[in-house]
């Protein structure tokens, strides 16, 4: 439980530091919990010492040893990066697993949303015609045939949302059957599969490339006889002007039967949630991240899916998701993910620290373990029922962890290909990210910064900061904001203004 004053927050009682939570930070002189007179003027969402704190001693938020004081640190002093180093990652080899013993989540029947139902059983939350590649080479003229059928063709379907194109950089001069050339065929595989294409896919090819479009195609019934796949090098076509026209028509029929598609009454249960954050500051881990963590908990509670992801944000608080695993194999899945992540990063001669970025620091987050301890508080309390590599699509309802790298761009596409039909993304320094094919619920971390960005944000989880809400109160609103943007009563700030980021393949593979 966190305590609160005007100006501060603190976490826990053990933590020997608190978070200035005035919008203009505190100036020198200005004294809080009635007795600590700060030693210097502190920005919004910095770190005060609470009590003397010598060099080699632990800083503490949230319980957690974050950092270890390089010098003597007096109450009242601004606590950054500059004065703390980073401690040891938890050692995956002595994390003991013990299975939860704390009481079920009581279900919560009863809430639905309007989707729609697709012959896999999967709910789509948009009705959209999806374009993918099989090579780069064809990006240009895949972008060229999309916004003509957006201009020409896509006006005479009025229940289709929209086209969106999935163009990357794979497909030629790459060792396809590499171990880890895996990650990206099958993310470009299941990203096909996203219940929001309602089996409506089309891909592009050249006719040279190594990554065959067969191999991508998604195989159901409702797409084993349509024409979905079209080369560029096919000799049937003369001209530039000849391929155009075969793209419009393979386009058109899909529109027709996509158009077909109507919204339904579905339960909540068919909610597949991808929560994620970016830009985070010190806010994040006690408002955004938390009502986020809270709302999961609902969904979970509802029957439905929830996904949290990040391997750099996972690392250094991994010692307090091992225990949520609902037994010893999900437990190890985890831990094995961490490992593999461990030593991607020491052969690329980087580790865990460099996650963390300018924009972090100068929100107040002074390292990755920091970071860390308050990105978790998106995955709410639910037991985790299963570990997905990158790539990889959901198999089980519940709280599920998949293993990303944490920039946005790559993490988003990876939980797309998860099968992720809403995606909430949480931010305390702001971005206008957003992906064209689920809706984004974009939620801010203070107030300070939904304020500046009106037109921006979605949701404002500052309030919990000030005291004037609770995490619960919040966590019930943005489950009922996702219920809302999943029927289409509700549109997004990134769909009403048509921001959309380019999807991203996470590709730790060779290039021939």
């Amino acid at each position: 439980m966190s305590h609160v004053t005007d100006t501060i927050i603190k976490t826990m009682s053990s933590d020997n530091v608190g978070i200035v939570a005035n919008q203009w930070g505190l100036a020198k002189g200005t004294i809080v919990f009635d007795h600590i007179v700060l030693v210097e003027d502190i920005p919004m969402g910095h770190k005060v010492a609470l009590e003397n704190i010598r060099v080699g001693e632990d800083v503490i938020r949230y319980g957690q040893v974050i950092g270890i004081a390089t010098q003597d640190i007096p109450q009242g002093a601004w606590v950054n990066e500059t004065i703390i180093r980073i401690p040891e990652p938890p050692d995956l080899d002595e994390i003991i697993y013990e299975k939860p013993t704390g009481r079920e989540m009581e279900p919560l029947p009863g809430y639905t949303f309007e989707g729609f139902r697709n012959a896999d059983g999967s709910v789509g939350t948009k009705n959209v015609l999806g374009i993918t590649i099989s090579v780069q080479c064809v990006a240009g003229v895949t972008n060229f045939i999309t916004d003509k059928i957006k201009k020409e063709l896509l006006p005479n379907y009025p229940n289709v949302d929209d086209v969106v194109t999935f163009t990357h950089g794979y497909g030629c001069g790459v060792a396809i059957e590499a171990p880890a050339a895996i990650i990206p065929i099958r993310t470009i595989q299941n990203i096909a599969r996203n219940p929001n294409f309602g089996d409506e896919v089309m891909i592009i090819g050249l006719g040279c490339e190594k990554l065959r479009p067969e191999r991508l195609m998604p195989v159901s019934e409702s797409t084993s006889n349509h024409n979905s796949i079209l080369y560029l090098q096919d000799e049937a076509y003369e001209g530039f002007e000849t391929m155009v026209v075969a793209i419009m028509e393979m386009a058109e029929k899909h529109l027709k039967r996509l158009n077909l598609r109507r919204r339904e009454t579905c339960p909540a249960s068919d909610l597949v949630v991808g929560m994620q954050c970016g830009g985070s500051d010190a806010f994040s881990g006690l408002t955004g991240n938390p009502a986020a963590g809270y709302a999961a908990d609902l969904i979970v509670r509802a029957g439905g899916t929830v996904m949290f992801s990040e391997v750099t944000e996972v690392r250094d608080a991994i010692h307090l998701l091992i225990s949520r695993a609902v037994n010893e194999k999900v437990a190890q899945a985890l831990k094995n993910e961490m490992a593999w992540y461990d030593q991607y990063l020491e052969a690329g001669s980087a580790d865990r620290s460099a996650n963390t970025t300018p924009g972090n620091k100068r929100g107040g987050l002074s390292n990755i373990v920091e970071k860390a301890l308050g990105s978790i508080a998106k995955s709410g309390t639910c037991p985790i029922v299963d570990v997905l590599g990158p790539g990889e699509r959901v198999r089980t309802k519940g709280l599920n962890f998949l293993a990303t790298p944490a920039g946005d761009f790559v993490c988003g596409t990876l939980q797309l290909a998860a099968g992720m039909n809403v995606h909430v993304f949480i931010t305390g320094r702001g971005t206008p990210y957003g992906l064209s094919m689920v809706p984004v619920v974009k939620v801010s971390s203070n107030t300070k910064l939904s304020n500046r960005w009106f037109d921006l944000i979605d949701f404002d989880a500052g309030p919990i900061a000030n005291g004037q809400s609770s995490i619960e109160e919040m966590g019930w609103q943005l489950f009922n904001l996702i219920l809302e943007v999943a029927s289409g009563h509700k549109k997004v700030a990134t769909d009403r203004l048509g921001l959309y980021n380019d999807l991203v393949l996470f590709n730790p593979g060779p290039l021939t």
